[in-house]
């Protein structure tokens, strides 16, 4: 009687881990995608804020008022809705590749926006008790998931497979030396300029 019973938990073990590895899997190319999007969008914003035109906006929020604050940071997320309507829109009507580019064009815009946002708002919004008591425990929560999905060797073979597709993109965009890359450049440039 004690035989099938030392089996047993061998078997369910190995079944939990045969249904937990694809969801591992995925919660480790979310990660990377966070990490990715979330510091590389902030860079992008930031670098967007130094054109003149965004330089008086960035100034007007950062001397905004805690609550103030609050409310301009959560104004993103509000302004996704239409576009996910949108996106809606397209897959009701067949055409699910459109609704599909539409959200994840949005998910990249709207990460990219929350970031910069986050970044000049954080001492204003950390002056918020309840609010940086709950930013705390999120980012402690987020280490704890972090620190056990980083753990599993799925973890390891997607950022493997992350830093090769990131070194392809750098190549490419080295030698991508097309009209908007020049733009860009100039944009920069000129922003440099006026700030000196």
């Amino acid at each position: 009687m004690s035989a099938p019973t030392t089996q047993r938990p061998s078997r369910t073990k190995r079944l939990k881990r045969l249904v937990a590895a694809p969801l591992v899997f995925l919660a480790a190319v979310i990660i990377l995608l966070e990490d990715w999007l979330w510091d590389d969008l902030a860079r992008f914003a930031a670098a967007i804020g130094r054109l003149p035109v965004f330089r008086q906006i960035e100034a007007f929020v950062v001397r905004l008022p805690p609550y103030a604050a609050l409310a301009f940071f959560a104004v993103p997320s509000s302004l996704l809705i239409p576009v996910k309507l949108i996106a809606l829109y397209f897959a009701a009507h067949g055409h699910a590749i459109a609704g599909l580019l539409t959200v994840l064009a949005a998910k990249v815009a709207g990460t990219a926006l929350v970031a910069r946002l986050f970044t000049l708002t954080r001492p204003n919004l950390l002056r918020i008790g309840w609010f940086a008591w709950a930013h705390e425990r999120f980012i402690a929560f987020k280490a704890r998931v972090y620190a056990a999905i980083k753990a599993t060797e799925v973890y390891r073979v997607a950022h493997q497979m992350h830093l090769r597709v990131r070194l392809a993109l750098k190549v490419w965009m080295g030698k991508r030396k097309g009209f908007l890359r020049r733009r860009w450049n100039a944009a920069l440039k000129l922003s440099r300029q006026t700030k000196d």
